[in-house]
């Protein structure tokens, strides 16, 4: 009975998730008209940095509880689905995204730079401690100010009149949609969790394939209405910020709160994929200026062929 609960109590709050996010991208727009800031920027300040909530939420409370290896088993698998699965869908159902300014794929470059950083870290020192995450921040202090710099040389804007009673209005009504995706996010999180316990999963596989596609739920539903709506590079940009902000300042708080130890060979597989998954996205970004819906499908495969390999190892382990 208990099971039959959290498969209806996930679902309502998948349908919740989508219907939220769809608003939340309607007054984005609007707020990037106002502001007349790049899709690509205003995408990754806003979005980027908010729909890494729950990655964040869940990083601190099992940073808090002794446990931090879940959260970066969370963080990983948020990115490898974040770089397939989050990006490809909204490829393929836009057949190909635009890339239309030279920073933006610039930017493909620093992202696979810092999602790196803190496997080189770890290496280094056999742990991610605490002065290890304060470089991860500082790393993502410097990006971020670089990046409202380079706004001013992004080329394409939105640029719709709005209001200022206007932009009240859909500064709150961001803010209200918003709170629900991240609250149903929650939802969606925490009984797939008590489906995985439930179905005796080992909690390796809930950090990096429950809690990772779980988390990137809001993005995925943020791009899709994204690309419907005509904004493709709000889709892009929202990818790219996920990956930075889980690579640099979630994992930094992490490590600050609790030094994340014993996690490189235990991740090690999950680690590898993510770092070749983020390779082949560059490759795609930097081979022209879109994304065809081939290789949209191909990341989806990537993310099929990982969660097969995923279940293997941790079987057979």
């Amino acid at each position: 009975m208990t099971l039959l609960v959290d498969i209806a109590f996930f679902f309502a709050s998948l349908v919740m998730l989508v219907v939220s996010a769809s608003f939340m991208v309607k007054y984005l727009a609007r707020i990037a008209a106002y502001l007349r800031m790049s899709e690509f920027v205003i995408s990754f300040i806003i979005i980027g940095l908010s729909t890494s909530i729950p990655e964040l939420f869940i990083g601190i409370t099992s940073a808090m509880a002794g446990n931090p290896q879940l959260s970066l088993g969370n963080l990983i698998g948020s990115n490898i689905a974040d770089l397939t699965t989050v990006i490809g869908i909204p490829v393929l159902l836009a057949r190909g995204i635009r890339i239309s300014t030279r920073a933006a794929q610039d930017d493909v470059y620093y992202m696979f730079a810092i999602a790196a950083l803190p496997l080189v870290l770890m290496a280094l020192g056999g742990e991610l401690s605490r002065i290890d995450g304060l470089i991860l921040i500082g790393v993502f202090i410097v990006y971020m100010y670089n990046l409202v710099r380079q706004q001013r040389t992004l080329h394409k804007r939105v640029e719709e009149t709005v209001g200022r009673m206007e932009i009240v209005s859909a500064v709150f009504l961001f803010i209200a949609c918003l709170a629900l995706v991240l609250g149903s996010a929650y939802f969606v999180v925490k009984h797939a969790s008590s489906l995985a316990l439930g179905l005796n999963l080992p909690l390796i596989l809930v950090g990096v394939v429950l809690l990772g596609l779980g988390t990137s739920l809001p993005e995925l539903s943020f791009n899709i209405r994204s690309v419907r709506q005509g904004h493709p590079e709000m889709a892009l940009g929202d990818s790219v910020g996920s990956v930075v902000v889980n690579s640099s300042l979630v994992l930094g708080i992490v490590a600050l709160i609790h030094p994340i130890q014993e996690a490189l060979f235990l991740y090690l597989t999950a680690w590898i994929f993510m770092l070749l998954v983020g390779f082949i996205f560059l490759t795609f970004v930097k081979s022209g200026n879109k994304l065809n819906w081939q290789e949209g499908l191909a990341l989806i495969m990537l993310y099929s062929f990982f969660l097969m390999v995923e279940f293997y190892v941790k079987g057979t382990a």
